[in-house]
């Protein structure tokens, strides 16, 4: 496990290095003068050349990428064009706030995808398979921007059961320890701020949610199906045990593998992709941030926030690794 885990370590080096290239070199096909930008639309034409000159954007782009990968190999990357401050700092001040809302959306999807595929390969063939099955391909089929702004408009505008946007309530403030809300509210024992957070997270990640849980459910129906018609699991029943016990500790668990793949990689996803529930729901996290980064052309802000996506979608895939060798012995060996 030790061996896996400096393994996939050091292919960070090379991944960030591939991805900080294709980034850098993305970015700047975007239309548009980080200057101009900048100083708006009336600024002259001479302090926008300063202001090049002073971002270093009138180097050869050759120069700027090496000066670039020195600054990242020393830790540094850069100064957000906008705010001046650093794209460290601002990544690691919206990250806990994208990492709440994909753990909810995560385990909303394994909640209820989990138990919804199960029960739709236990009852093959009945009207709950054909629900399970048809509301699983709703499900991926939905476009994320349309279902959030049902939902808004639902829960929001008309029966008013949950807030429009942000975090929290504008009245309330929390003593930041993690930057996870729901975490520090309990911490701190606030109890008005919890519901206030929970609140304002149950519309994101249930949008959020959908996608996974939809795949999750169909996956964990395929392995469920392709696991109760093993010898083991007639044996088991043969001896028998209960029904509960033979399809959740039995079938279920030699059945996770395939499941834990795909909700680890959607989990990755989740992480990197959830810029347009973010958008939608003005939700200050990493995807918001990357998205007024392509507006204002803010090439170093825009660069740190798909590294920071990288990484985590690597990071991810090594905990999924983790868990398969936890789940069956026999890849320990």
């Amino acid at each position: 496990m030790i061996k896996l885990v400096a393994r996939r370590l050091a292919l960070l080096v090379p991944i960030l290095l591939g991805v900080a290239a294709i980034v850098f070199a993305a970015v700047r096909l975007i239309p548009g003068d980080p200057a101009t930008v900048i100083l708006g639309e009336r600024a002259t034409e001479q302090a926008k050349i300063a202001l090049r000159h002073e971002l270093g954007l009138d180097r050869p782009i050759l120069v700027q990428f090496g000066s670039y990968l020195w600054d990242l190999a020393h830790g540094d990357l850069g100064r957000s064009l906008t705010t001046g401050n650093p794209v460290g700092y601002e990544v690691v001040h919206r990250f806990p706030a994208t990492f709440e809302l994909a753990v909810a959306a995560m385990i909303l999807a394994l909640a209820i995808g989990v138990p919804l595929g199960l029960y739709a390969a236990v009852r093959r063939n009945s009207w709950v398979d054909y629900l399970a099955t048809g509301s699983s391909l709703l499900g991926v089929s939905m476009p994320i921007f349309w279902l959030g702004l049902v939902l808004m408009l639902v829960f929001s505008a008309q029966l008013r059961l949950a807030p429009l946007s942000g975090r929290l309530d504008l009245a309330l403030d929390v003593d930041a320890i993690t930057g996870l809300y729901l975490v520090d509210t309990l911490l701190r024992g606030d109890l008005a701020a919890f519901r206030s957070t929970l609140a304002h997270l149950a519309l994101p990640a249930l949008t959020l949610a959908t996608v996974p849980l939809a795949i999750i459910s169909r996956m964990t129906r395929a392995a469920m199906l392709e696991v109760l018609g093993q010898d083991y699991v007639r044996t088991a029943r043969a001896k028998g045990l209960d029904e509960g016990k033979v399809y959740w500790r039995h079938a279920l668990r030699n059945a996770a593998i395939p499941i834990v793949t795909v909700g680890g990689l959607q989990f990755g996803t989740l992480l990197s992709g959830a810029v347009i529930t973010e958008t939608i729901f003005s939700w200050p996290g990493i995807g918001s941030l990357a998205v007024g980064a392509v507006f204002s052309r803010d090439f170093p802000l825009l660069q740190g926030c798909v590294l920071l996506f990288a990484l985590t979608f690597v990071l991810v895939n090594l905990a999924t690794d983790l868990a398969y060798q936890a789940l069956d012995p026999r890849l320990r060996a």
